[in-house]
């Protein structure tokens, strides 16, 4: 479809803010940002962090992009305080961005609905004694992976091979949060998925494969090397693609996200099964990023992809 970008107003894109992703979220918004404004649209860079949000209403912004990641960009805080400034913004509204933020509690909603994701343990701020992080391997099995339930690009993760290592790593993912997620470690093939639109109208993007050195998809591999090997086609049977597709979308929709979103899985080696991992409702836009690769394979480029998204920019209410 032709998008009027005269129509779109003056837009925002978000991006910097105060979380750990910060570096990430610059990058993004500044691929966004230059893109918009190729395409003809009045876009301006606003960071949360600088400035109050406010001044949006007060400099006339009619919509924002929103390109953070993590804590207060991605997990309803700033989709609350748009709404009441009542400026329409990109990706999931308030609801469906704090669940998704929080993977525990996405886990919860998955399995009310009968949709599979590894089995886990959590650990508030007060178990975090010897004898229960050292039981967790017997409860889940080894390798597992403990990571912080808040954050996102691999932050505080570490998948853990021995009961020797667990200490370590459930104190790493406590320094970034006030509970610790493990999680049983699903063996096989990394994938992502993303997802456009919203309700019954929202469709999946091609599947992608990653392949990571020592299947080590880290902080460093998915944004500052070019190591890791992304595969889109993925290579996968075209029913299994399929299944997958559809499992991402129930996922989506299950969460109530709309615009747009990327699900992360495992998909198990000795069985095929697909597990979800978790739905970022605000994905990555940089070089190194997945949703405008698996677009591109859909015939869709980073510009046409940031004006749809644009263009879709809506309220809760």
């Amino acid at each position: 479809m032709s998008i009027d970008v005269k129509a779109l107003g003056k837009v925002a894109v978000l991006m910097g803010g105060d979380s750990a992703e910060r570096e990430v979220s610059l990058m993004s918004g500044g691929g966004v940002l230059a893109a918009l404004q190729s395409q003809g649209v009045d876009a301006h860079a606003f960071d949360p962090s600088q400035r109050e949000l406010v001044e949006l209403k007060k400099e006339g912004f009619a919509r924002c992009f929103i390109a953070l990641h993590g804590r207060h960009g991605e997990d309803g805080t700033v989709q609350g305080a748009l709404e009441l400034l009542r400026i329409p913004y990109t990706g999931s509204g308030v609801m469906a961005s704090a669940i998704a933020m929080d993977k525990v509690m996405t886990k919860r909603v998955w399995l009310a609905e009968g949709l599979p994701t590894p089995r886990y343990v959590t650990l508030r701020r007060d178990q975090l004694v010897r004898e229960r992080v050292v039981a967790i391997p017997d409860e889940l099995g080894l390798p597992l992976i403990v990571k912080p339930p808040h954050e996102g690009s691999s932050i505080g993760v570490t998948k853990v091979a021995g009961y020797s290592q667990m200490q370590d790593a459930v104190a790493l993912a406590a320094q970034y949060d006030t509970e610790v997620l493990c999680e049983e470690f699903i063996e096989g093939d990394e994938l992502t998925c993303p997802v456009l639109g919203e309700g019954d109208s929202a469709r999946a993007l091609p599947v992608i494969k990653i392949v990571a050195p020592e299947g080590a998809y880290d902080y460093q591999n998915k944004y500052f090397t070019d190591v890791t090997q992304y595969l889109v086609p993925s290579g996968l049977p075209a029913a299994l693609e399929a299944q997958i597709q559809d499992l991402v979308v129930r996922a989506y929709r299950t969460l109530g996200c709309r615009g747009w979103g990327r699900a992360d899985l495992m998909l198990r080696a000795s069985d095929g099964k697909p597990f979800l991992l978790e739905m970022n409702t605000s994905p990555g836009m940089t070089g190194h990023s997945l949703v405008p690769m698996s677009a591109r394979a859909a015939g869709m480029s980073y510009e046409q992809l940031c004006l749809h998204l644009l263009a879709h920019a809506a309220l809760d209410h």
